[in-house]
């Protein structure tokens, strides 16, 4: 089962997204929290992937769910036992496993078959087949095996060439006519049926009670070229186990195998479960089997643990949020629509930064920051503040994102002027790409709405784009049902944005920014900030227009 513990920012990750949760994951793992990861939940855009390589940070692990799966059940453990094992033993690993259903694999790990309680019984009581060492190419080793037997002399037989085992129940005389070439024959202490049997050209002679062979009959055997067997049992023990040392790979059921991966989603798997009710499933990672799974496992699953920051809007988060555990919440935004089972941490701060936040925890219980998460969580502070002009900018994001540039090493304002030039470039993206580099779905009541932001010293450098932006829009917001769906185009350096949208009334950009659009846009002088100077007013306008 997976224990781990994903820190999460929201879709279409930004530098605070990435950065709080890479932050996060120290802080916790500093505490003592080894089992965190941090997580992300698409493609870093330029300025994260710029901060990255600055401060030699790995990309927090893409994940696209947090819904239950086959790893994060309790299934059964299993050893996996090659084809060529005996029904004998594969018998005695089910008693010792508990298990009916053990799984067969070749040398690399990978599912041959399965071999069920049913397939051994099956073959056990299948006593009128006298072929079944031939027809199963049972090896030497798996009878010795079964019969807890030694060699007594240094000949070899296939036993895949056995045509009959028999059992010496019979008069001296009628061994002749009843013993042939290449069978197998089950005899006491009777020298003289030894000697006879050999003489016709037997296989194998299997002694039974551990009964002392004579001299005379290992010398003909040597000369003839039989094997001898002693085994401890009687005649009657012998014969019904040198069955069960037929190998499983001759018993195991191959066809119509139903397995699943360690990545298969619990939802699907109870699906398959009740249209086949078989009682166990092979369950496979990195194509070896690593257990089985059954229906009683299904309901002691365990969800997923996620914490996420920067976000608490169920439109913005990882898919199967409603399967998985939410821990904790650390977050600078409005309070969303998140629901949790039990009460959780939620550090919600009005600040320009949720890297602030978690840069602050540190500060507050004494933690060391390292140098590299420190120069993280400065960038993500830079990159939400827009270096301090947005309004959501408040006193302690530039306190604590100057103590982190000390920390760091940094000359800020060269390296925030570095971050932007790096981050803000548009060249090359297309009109999907830039709408969705960071874009946010939200609940304003009854209406859903769709923002994106694009942040760029060079707002002048899409102008041709403008008109097939637009349209897009226009396209999103009919296909998914938006009320209204928005770019802001926000200038660095005159700070403000150009608000291009699709909506089905126009009304509402008046209404909440009381300027009169052209051709579905808007300039917002001054405005930087989706979360404080965007999404309130309009937010009013569509409550106020209903």
């Amino acid at each position: 089962m997976s224990d781990k513990i994903y820190i999460v920012g929201h879709k279409n990750p930004d530098t605070d997204s990435i950065c709080s949760a890479i932050g996060y994951c120290e802080f916790k793992r500093k505490k003592g929290e080894a089992n965190v990861v941090p997580a992300r939940l698409g493609k870093l855009n330029k300025e994260t992937e710029f901060v990255l390589d600055y401060f030699g940070a790995q990309a927090p692990e893409i994940i696209s769910t947090v819904k239950m799966q086959t790893i994060d059940v309790d299934i059964d453990p299993t050893v996996p036992i090659p084809p060529d094992t005996s029904i004998r033993k594969a018998w005695d690993i089910m008693k010792n496993q508990n298990s009916k259903t053990l799984t067969i694999v070749d040398e690399f790990g990978q599912l041959l078959g399965i071999c069920t309680l049913s397939n051994l019984t099956q073959s056990y009581m299948d006593v009128s087949n006298n072929n079944i060492l031939s027809e199963s190419k049972t090896k030497a080793d798996n009878i010795l095996e079964t019969l807890s037997g030694k060699r007594i002399n240094n000949c070899e037989f296939d036993f895949s060439k056995t045509k009959n085992i028999i059992v010496a129940a019979m008069s001296e005389n009628k061994v002749e006519s009843n013993v042939g070439v290449d069978d197998v024959l089950i005899v006491g202490d009777r020298t003289s049926v030894q000697i006879k049997a050999i003489n016709r050209g037997v296989g194998c002679l299997i002694i039974t009670g551990n009964h002392k062979v004579d001299e005379s009959v290992k010398i003909l055997s040597e000369e003839k070229g039989c094997m001898i067997i002693s085994a401890p049992y009687d005649s009657y023990k012998t014969s019904r186990l040198i069955n069960m040392s037929v190998p499983v790979g001759h018993v195991m059921t191959t066809s119509n195998i139903i397995s699943f991966d360690a990545e298969d989603f619990i939802d699907e798997i109870k699906e398959v479960m009740l249209d086949t009710r078989y009682r166990s499933y092979p369950v496979i990672k990195d194509n070896k089997v690593i257990g089985t799974i059954s229906r009683y496992h299904l309901i002691k699953g365990k969800r997923k643990k996620v914490i996420l920051v920067d976000h608490n809007e169920t439109s913005q988060a990882v898919d199967g949020l409603d399967e998985a555990e939410i821990i904790e919440i650390i977050d600078h935004h409005r309070v969303g629509d998140i629901q949790t089972t039990y009460p959780v941490l939620f550090n919600n701060r009005p600040i320009g930064s949720t890297s602030t936040i978690v840069a602050s925890m540190f500060f507050e219980e004494g933690i060391d920051i390292s140098s590299k998460t420190a120069g993280l969580l400065c960038s993500a502070i830079i990159s939400d503040t827009l270096f301090f002009k947005s309004p959501t900018s408040t006193r302690e994001d530039v306190d604590v994102a100057f103590k982190l540039a000390k920390i760091s090493g940094i000359d800020i304002i060269k390296y925030s002027n570095m971050m932007f030039k790096a981050g803000t470039s548009l060249a090359d993206k297309t009109a999907k790409e830039i709408f969705y580099q960071d874009f946010k779905e939200f609940s304003l009541g009854k209406s859903k709405v769709g923002i994106g932001q694009v942040t760029t010293m060079d707002i002048e450098g899409i102008n041709y784009m403008k008109e097939e932006l637009l349209d897009l829009m226009k396209d999103i917001r009919e296909a998914k049902g938006y009320t209204l769906v928005a770019l802001m185009l926000t200038d660095i350096i005159n700070e403000g944005s150009e608000l291009l949208f699709s909506s089905s009334n126009n009304e509402i950009i008046t209404s909440a920014f009381n300027i009169k659009p052209q051709n579905n846009r808007v300039y917002l002088p001054g405005v930087v900030s989706r979360k404080k100077q965007v999404i309130p007013p309009i937010g009013f306008a569509l409550t106020s227009s209903r």
